[in-house]
């Protein structure tokens, strides 16, 4: 009986993997025991007759029996024989590990409400799709021959964890960059490189709130943003978003808050460009409430019309922002690196911190990082792909029009980024619309996904970053045919 199980065991296994006859017959008593085949107590053929009834070495049975017995399995009774362990764990009904089941005690309730709730697979689908940028004109040959170059003059200290808050050269290069280009004053020091967005809003929460602590955000939100607080254990308290961008009441005030989320050069989803009244507000209320301002700058690198938005930081005079920025929209998503800008009396702090929570290295790729700015790359990277999305922006613009003619939609958000948003009237169904536009291989995403509380606001968030130019003039006019066709329901 034991033999026929083995048999079969030893079978299904060559059939998934080529494994040492030994190992083959170690995993074979090893789930029966532990699927409650063999059970606690029972006894074991002699490794005689497991070697004539497998028709295996004596040697092959020896070596299997012997790892178990070492790994608590089985236990050797002198003169009686060898037995199943009575300190086996008992076989259960559960799911094999592999299944795709999920039980309902296997996860926290934060761990259910992170891995439904706000999920990247339902928000960011090429090719319309918001927050995505073409990365095929990234110079490869090139980075890879900056990435050789570092990896053959890299020094041991390279290839340890840094505690520096990162590569000295690449923050000069960061800090050079925001004091120029985004008006943000600022020391080498209070650079941090992180492996993100993700990761410095992370850090932020760890290092300014306290499990149960409220953090005000934007209504209708960035996912990613949601995400992070969430995982960290913070309260989060929606503030509506208007035209303006983040509109605090005194309601809000009510729900006193310790970190303010915003992204005040161009809003996610919305595309609102936060006015300077509404930014000294904010700062206002920042200072009276002992809270920290987080400015997520996601896509400040792209403006298409009009000056340049100053950044909330650069009006920042009680030292309350935090300034976060990344990489992923100009290079590549997979880069991985983003960058923090601290207040300087928190430097150390998150420095110290950064080191102990998250270990961060990848020395060799931030110093070719720091030699593709040096050497003027980003900057023709960049200029590159301001002209590439303006042209794309454009076509996509040309194609909406006709959604515009009866004045009951209207686009926001097309000034900067890489997204807009046309916003359509309250009756309509944008969830059902984004699905039927996805059926036909547009993929686009409904704004009202992105609320947390607020019911009143519909419209299409439309990525352009990804989408060739070939695709928009494709596609394009097809989307505002079926957005038109949509309108006409409701203009009888």
């Amino acid at each position: 009986m034991l033999s026929e199980l083995l048999l079969t065991e030893i079978a299904r296994l060559n059939d998934k993997d080529e494994l040492p006859l030994h190992r083959q017959l170690y995993e074979a008593l090893r789930r029966a025991m532990l699927d409650g085949k063999l059970a606690a107590g029972d006894r074991l053929p002699s490794s005689r007759e497991l070697t004539a009834d497998l028709k295996l070495s004596r040697n092959t049975v020896v070596a299997a029996l012997s790892q178990l017995s070492v790994e608590g399995y089985l236990v050797s009774r002198v003169g009686s024989g060898t037995y199943v362990s009575d300190t086996l764990p008992r076989a259960t009904n559960r799911p094999r590990s592999g299944t795709t089941a999920t039980h309902p005690d296997d996860l926290s309730e934060r761990g259910v409400s992170l891995s439904s709730s706000f999920c990247a697979t339902q928000l960011e689908v090429q090719p319309f799709t918001p927050g995505i940028c073409d990365f095929s004109a990234f110079p490869v040959a090139l980075w890879q021959r900056l990435q050789n170059k570092h990896w053959r003059m890299t020094y041991p200290d390279m290839l340890d964890y840094s505690s520096s808050g990162g590569y000295a050269p690449l923050r000069r290069a960061v800090a050079d960059y925001l004091r120029v280009f985004r008006s943000v004053p600022l020391d080498v020091d209070q650079v941090i490189i992180t492996s993100g967005t993700q990761q410095s809003l992370e850090l932020c929460a760890q290092m300014l709130a306290d499990h149960g602590d409220t953090v005000w955000i934007e209504d209708p939100a960035y996912w990613g943003a949601v995400k992070a607080f969430m995982a960290t254990g913070l309260k989060l308290h929606p503030v509506r978003v208007d035209e303006q961008g983040i509109a605090p009441t005194s309601d809000d005030e009510q729900a006193a808050p310790r970190i303010i989320y915003t992204t005040p050069s161009h809003q996610y989803p919305t595309g609102a460009v936060m006015s300077l009244a509404r930014r000294q507000q904010l700062l206002t209320l920042a200072a009276a409430h002992n809270a920290w301002v987080l400015e997520d700058d996601y896509d400040s690198e792209f403006r298409f019309s009009g000056p340049p938005i100053s950044s909330l930081a650069g009006l920042d005079r009680e030292e309350r922002v935090l300034y976060l920025g990344s990489f992923s929209k100009v290079l590549y998503p997979g880069l991985k690196l983003g960058y923090l800008v601290v207040p300087k009396r928190l430097v150390s702090a998150f420095k110290q911190a950064h080191y102990d929570l998250n270990r961060p290295g990848q020395m060799p790729l931030q110093a070719a990082l720091a030699e593709f700015i040096e050497l003027g790359h980003f900057a023709s990277s960049l200029r590159r792909a301001r002209q590439s999305y303006a042209q794309r922006r454009q076509c996509l613009l040309e194609a909406l029009a006709p959604c515009l003619a009866d004045g009951k939609t209207q686009i926001s958000g097309a000034e900067q980024g890489l997204h807009l948003c046309l916003r359509l009237p309250p009756e309509v169904d944008d969830r059902a619309l984004a699905e039927t536009l996805g059926q036909k291989g547009i993929l686009v995403r409904p704004l009202s996904a992105y609320c947390l509380q607020r019911k009143d606001l519909r419209g299409l968030v439309i990525g352009y970053g990804y989408a060739t130019l070939e695709d928009i003039q494709r596609y394009g006019p097809e989307l505002a045919h079926m957005v038109c066709q949509e309108l006409r329901k409701f203009s009888a």
